[in-house]
């Protein structure tokens, strides 16, 4: 199939008009009506619609022309997260408030508003209801345009449909000012809301504007400029000071500080070196870089992050799906409340006809559910928009939900509490020179680019020995990995293996004793005869990670650190940090552990690697580090882009903020409407009383989620209670015991995380770890 093709059976729109959910709802309910649509995906926050459409049964421009008809503008968009890369059609600026369709009958409605309150006070009241009558019609007339073509797809209850219902009904029976005021107040809500939509998703379409729109690429020795979209893998750009990084890429030559806070968050420039990787949309600051390529324009860390936000939006949380399915059932409920309220009193009691009429209509107003609807998603926008703007990323509003209520922290040792670069710090070798042993293991792990194969030819290198050549190199699951050197099988492998062979001797079981009692990490070196020598590696903590710690005992919340490697190892990192060790776990005991946790307490699992995904699925949320893999940002379901512990703290912080904002929204949406209520049927209050409630509340509910985009996620972390007693939960137990190989030694796994601008495109799964027991 090609391209044109593919693109008309994947069609892609962006939408206009879109303020919140109950807009994007309706749109997709209205497009899935039609033939040969399937999977419908509408965002509010990014305003686009996309589907898989046949069509033989259904031309885009039918799909356009239903959209229109319900009062948005529609127009075909490019791919999802194109518009981050430099050169690729930009979103054009958000009209100002009055040049948009309802700005415009906002305006409209109220000269002629002002107009008919001129009209009463010259000419008198008959000249003034007639001037009402026309504001009111003039204003309700869009409106019952788009409650009709709402109900020609199967959607009668609609704020639309209940607006036209009650201006009419006014009109009717003689309330013609009450109704042109009504719909004036409808019309300026509306404008209201969507001046606040647009507030919270400018922050994401800002983000994706961050990368320029040409870049200077080296060809043949010359310097030209080209579309930065036109980028492609493996060639050299060159970025000035004061340029924005046009790809994501590696430095290949120059020395700089780049500031990453437009994509991470972080305020502090970081230090450049040839090697290291950089984002596209960073700032350059001190000296001319060049870089190679290492992702497209559509496959940048940018485009990810947009990528992800957008479709975040679509993974509702729990409490969102329980609002939907109520309101479907209190729209029509509430018309057939205002229906009794108008037809039993008259009939029961002889009642007046027009004043229970009146209160019935009123009634219609009450029933629209939007406050109630928005309170979630509204929130949950605002939150990703802050999240993304401090590096931290959900992958929607249900793990927002599950993230609040986390009591438990597990953490993966290695790359998330510790730096992940161990160094060797001891070589011992067993009846072979020095030389002699840092040249095998070398040549076994000639070819990885796993942390332990670097620290091996770190050690190697930096004692001026060559690798031995090897060959069938393979990785031993859990244990280490082997290769072929002179015709024999070298490992380099655990202690456990080794002593499995029978070629760890009690003397050298007593080196290793000692070394792992250290802290340190043993990989034996050995053939089917004998042990060569033992490698001991240490990784260091990471700086922040004491500090991370704290910041989640002050909220209140355990940690816990998941690891592969040997008990004493654990134990010493863990002490260092003062955190509570599980070690030996192979990735299947890891899953066992977090399992074994959530039948107690909430848990988030957070870690880097491959080893790593099993746990990162298994626990109710799943938190990638920014140095891991592709399959653990896969797995996840929120991803830190600064490589902090510390935000993980801010993660927890950022998602309890937003569920309290859901709270109070929701008392919001239902005090309100509850009032009213009363107040309406008891006469006490009247149609523009009613429609202030209304729109007044679906307001009140989207400044108040807005509040979330100025939220600081890793601000101070107030005292908490002692962790036992937070929200009346007993301690976490101890992890039932798993049948594990204690004793074996861990091995880092490789770092080539989506995040990390340096790893190539992914295809498929992404990198292949040799050690799935990793910590």
């Amino acid at each position: 199939m090609d391209a044109t093709a593919a693109d008309a059976r994947a069609p892609r729109w962006s939408v206009g008009g879109m303020d919140c959910p109950v807009c994007a709802d309706k749109v997709r309910r209205a497009v899935e009506a039609l033939p040969g649509v399937d999977d419908v995906d509408v965002s509010a926050i990014s305003g686009t619609l996309s589907m898989t459409l046949d069509p033989a049964r259904t031309a885009p421009t039918e799909v356009e022309a239903r959209v229109r008809a319900l009062g948005y503008a529609i127009d075909r968009a490019a791919a999802p997260g194109a518009a981050a890369g430099g050169d690729a059609p930009r979103r054009p600026p958000a009209p100002s408030w009055y040049a948009t369709a309802k700005g415009r009958l906002a305006l409209a409605t109220g000269a002629l508003l002002a107009t008919a309150w001129a009209v009463r006070l010259l000419a008198g009241a008959e000249a003034g209801a007639w001037a009402f009558a026309v504001a009111c019609v003039v204003g309700a007339a869009p409106l019952a345009r788009r409650a009709w073509a709402a109900a020609r797809t199967g959607q009668p209850f609609t704020i639309e449909a209940l607006m036209t219902v009650a201006a009419g009904g006014a009109l009717v029976i003689g309330a013609a000012e009450e109704a042109a005021v009504v719909v004036f107040l409808f019309t300026v809500g509306e404008v209201l809301e969507g001046v606040a939509a647009g507030r919270a998703r400018s922050g994401i379409h800002a983000l994706a504007d961050l990368v320029p729109r040409t870049a200077l690429v080296e060809s043949a020795g010359e310097l030209r400029s080209v579309p930065a979209a036109a980028l492609a893998v493996g060639q050299i750009a060159l970025v000035r000071p004061g340029e924005r990084v046009p790809a994501d890429g590696a430095v290949v030559d120059g020395v700089s500080e780049v500031d990453e806070s437009p994509v991470t968050g972080e305020s502090v420039p970081v230090a450049k070196a040839p090697g290291d990787g950089v984002f596209a949309g960073s700032i350059n600051r001190a000296a001319v870089l060049r870089l190679r390529v290492t992702r497209p324009a559509t496959d940048n860390t940018i485009a990810r992050i947009v990528r992800l936000v957008e479709e975040a939006e679509s993974a509702r949380a729990p409490t969102q799906r329980f609002i939907d399915r109520f309101a479907r059932i209190y729209m029509p409920a509430m018309v057939s409340v205002a229906l009794l309220v108008a037809v039993v009193p008259p009939l029961a009691v002889g009642a007046e006809w027009q004043t229970w009429i009146y209160r019935a209509l009123a009634l219609l107003l009450i029933g629209c559910p939007c406050a109630l609807v928005i309170s979630v998603p509204a929130a949950v926008a605002s939150a990703l928009s802050t999240g993304a703007r401090h590096g931290l990323l959900f992958k929607g509003g249900a793990v927002v939900e599950a993230a609040a209520a986390t009591a438990v922290v597990a953490f993966d040792k290695t790359g998330t509490l510790t730096a992940g670069r161990p160094e060797v710090t001891d070589v011992v070798p067993l009846g072979v020179e020095r030389a002699t042993l840092l040249a095998v293991a070398a040549g076994v792990e000639t070819g990885s680019s796993h942390a332990l194969a670097e620290a091996v030819a770190a050690a190697a290198r930096d004692a001026g020995v060559a690798p031995r050549p090897a060959t069938g190199a393979r990785v031993l699951p859990g244990r280490g990995v082997e290769a072929h050197l002179d015709g024999r099988r070298v490992r380099v492998a655990s202690p456990a293996l080794a002593a499995e062979t029978g070629v760890l001797d009690e003397a050298a079981r007593v080196v290793v004793d000692a070394l792992e009692a250290a802290g340190k990490t043993v990989a034996v070196v050995f053939d089917d005869a004998a042990a060569l020598g033992l490698l001991a590696l240490r990784d260091r903590p990471r700086a922040d990670a004491a500090d991370g710690l704290a910041r989640l005992r002050r909220l209140g919340v355990e940690a816990v650190m998941l690891t592969g490697d040997n008990a004493r190892t654990a134990a010493a990192v863990a002490g260092e940090l003062g955190v509570e060790p599980r070690a030996g776990l192979l990735p299947e005991d890891k899953v066992a552990a977090v399992r074994a946790l959530a039948r107690t307490a909430p848990v988030m699992m957070v870690g880097d690697g491959i080893n790593d995904a099993p746990a990162l699925a298994a626990a109710p949320v799943g938190v990638a580090m920014g140095a891991g893999t592709d399959v653990a940002l896969e797995t996840a379901g929120a991803a830190l882009m600064r490589d902090r512990v510390g935000d993980v703290a801010a993660t927890i912080r950022l998602a309890r903020a937003t569920m309290a904002n859901v709270r109070q929204n929701v008392a919001i949406a239902l005090g309100l409407k509850g009032v009213f209520l009363v107040t309406t049927v008891t006469g006490v209050t009247g149609l523009w009383i009613a429609i202030l409630a209304d729109t007044g509340a679906t307001v009140l509910v989207t400044l108040n989620a807005l509040r979330l985009l100025g939220f600081r996620p890793d601000g101070d972390v107030p005292t908490a209670a002692r962790p036992d007693d937070r929200r009346g939960r007993a301690p976490v137990p101890p992890v039932p015991a798993v049948a594990t190989d204690g004793d074996r030694a861990r091995r880092p796994t490789v770092t080539a995380w989506t995040t990390d601008p340096t790893s190539p495109p992914r295809h498929g799964t992404g990198a292949r770890s040799r050690t799935p027991a990793d910590g």
